[in-house]
């Protein structure tokens, strides 16, 4: 919840500069995810099947936050 609460408030800044710091807290919170996954697996609360799906949609969800952070970055050189 907490990655798209974070897009949201840095949306809702309505400054370039501000949304890519929000991003940035977003990416964050993605990895936040994935340690407490560890967390989880280790105390056998998901399956290793579950970790690995869950685990991949963060890594997902990452790799775009820090894609549109780039083009966002790119954008305002333009």
């Amino acid at each position: 919840m907490s990655v798209m609460a974070n897009i949201a408030e840095g949306f809702d800044r309505q400054s370039p500069k501000e949304f890519i710091r929000f991003l940035n807290y977003s990416s964050a919170s993605a990895s936040e995810i994935q340690s407490h996954l560890y967390v989880a697996l280790d105390q056998e609360y998901i399956s290793e099947e579950e970790f690995a799906n869950i685990y991949g949609q963060a890594k997902k969800t990452k790799n775009l936050i820090n894609g549109f952070i780039s083009y966002l970055k790119g954008k305002k050189r333009s």
